[in-house]
């Protein structure tokens, strides 16, 4: 067996998704290729897998190394899973550049790596690069899975699912926790294993039911205690978006408030700024996380190629599912997958997130029940963000790129129309060579 790991300079989450494999018996006599266009992270990663391999794997993988381009046929040759974490751009420049650009417009934002202008451009610029990779694989590995990490994940999923052939399913973190951290939050005590449906989109999937061990419906006490939070006036708590989606709509969501806060037209508004601090909305989180991110990698790179490094399995999803189709021994994940009638009050062609059944045939995702309208409602605002900016990426054409913007939620309640187009064509001018032609 397999496995190639595209953008395995992502050092942390190679070690997190790689360490899970060697930990798995079914797993671990593998062959790794790590594939990066960074040299020394490249390296960097080589080091620390090559080290987790002889200090935890007594079957020992075979782990290699694959620069560039010009290698890339070569990584993925004969895979059977493709593990996606690349970040097109980075955060220097492309992250700035969906930051400050947007800002000069007076649109704010959090995260921008999902939705809103910044999730758009991030996937106008790594949709081509997907394209690269579909291409070969299907050259070189047609069967493989590609397992997509990277966002904006509906989007991306939901491109290489429509349009390349490959089998493909987006995993995201933000459904493993959800309801544990939720009940933590509110100081529910609960007994697992707790029983729970979500559906919805990335990032937007909802919390539909949830019960204790013994059959206990949790959801009352968490709509009381939810609002109760909110009604105390405590703008310290840092969920308080999600509480107000609890109040206002019935149910809890899958991912975090500060990205939820730009999903959305009714948080960041400039007309209403003392929103910011009644919702504890952390704006320009993202860039902050980067910079913190490079001075912690500064600080904590010698730790992962000291040939010291060890670990134990996490949940990230990616060797569960491996495992599954290896052993065929079936298991549960939280998948992003083309809709095809999967929530029949969703457009078929959306990406949507719902649980599925792993074995040896695949990923198999679940049918669920139409959702409340308002939740439908809901994800269709960014549904349609989603179809557009594929549709850009795909035809090549801007005025399909001033329509995803202009439909936006947060975009749309913040900027004119004219001021719109003026935007994107900044930002097509910026980002310069990181996108593709348009007309």
């Amino acid at each position: 067996m397999k496995i190639t790991f595209m953008g395995a300079g992502s050092t942390v989450f190679a070690k997190n998704v790689l360490g899970d494999v060697m930990c798995t018996p079914s797993l671990r006599e593998c062959e790794i290729a790590l594939y990066d266009i960074d040299a020394q992270r490249l390296e960097e990663s080589y080091i620390m897998i090559d080290s987790i391999n002889r200090n935890i794997n007594e079957s020992r993988a075979v782990v290699g190394k694959y620069l560039g381009v010009e290698n890339r046929k070569d990584a993925l040759r004969g895979a059977d899973f493709v593990v996606n974490a690349i970040q097109v751009g980075l955060y220097d420049p492309c992250t700035i550049i969906d930051f400050e650009v947007p800002k000069k417009y007076g649109l704010r934002q959090t995260i921008a790596d999902t939705m809103g202008v910044g999730g758009i451009f991030r996937t106008l610029r790594t949709i081509p690069v997907l394209e690269d990779f579909a291409r070969d694989m299907q050259e070189v590995c047609p069967n493989a899975w590609f397992l997509n990490y990277t966002n904006p994940m509906a989007m991306l999923s939901g491109y290489m699912q429509r349009y390349t052939g490959i089998n493909t399913v987006g995993l995201c973190h933000s459904v493993q926790g959800c309801s544990r951290d939720l009940l933590r939050a509110l100081d529910i005590n609960f007994n697992e294993p707790i029983r729970e449906r979500i559906a919805g989109i990335n990032h937007m999937g909802w919390l539909l039911e949830i019960y204790d061990a013994d059959g206990t419906d949790l959801y009352p006490e968490i709509r009381k205690r939810a609002i109760e939070v909110l009604e105390s006036g405590d703008t310290t708590k840092t969920d308080l978006v999600r509480y107000e989606y609890i109040r206002r709509l019935g149910y809890y969501c899958t991912e975090s408030s500060e990205h939820n806060a730009e999903y959305n037209n009714f948080f960041i508004k400039s007309k209403y700024p003392e929103l910011i601090e009644r919702y504890n909305i952390p704006l320009d989180e993202y860039p902050r996380r980067c910079i913190n991110q490079i001075e912690n990698w500064k600080n904590s790179r010698e730790k992962y190629v000291n040939n010291d490094v060890t670990h134990e399995r996490t949940k990230e999803y990616a060797s569960y599912i491996m495992e599954a189709m290896v052993t065929d021994v079936p298991y549960k994940i939280g998948g992003n997958v083309l809709n095809n009638g999967l929530i029949p009050n969703l457009p078929d062609e959306a990406c949507v997130e719902v649980a599925c059944l792993v074995n040896k045939y695949g990923v198999q995702p679940c049918r669920q029940p139409a959702l409340p309208i308002q939740l439908a409602a809901m994800n269709m605002t960014n549904i349609n963000v989603q179809l557009l900016t594929i549709e850009a990426a795909v035809t090549k054409k801007k005025e399909h790129i001033y329509q995803a913007v202009m439909l936006d939620p947060h975009a749309s309640s913040e900027l004119s129309i004219d001021e719109i187009v003026k935007m994107c064509d900044d930002l097509i001018e910026t980002h310069g060579s990181w996108l593709p032609e348009y007309h």
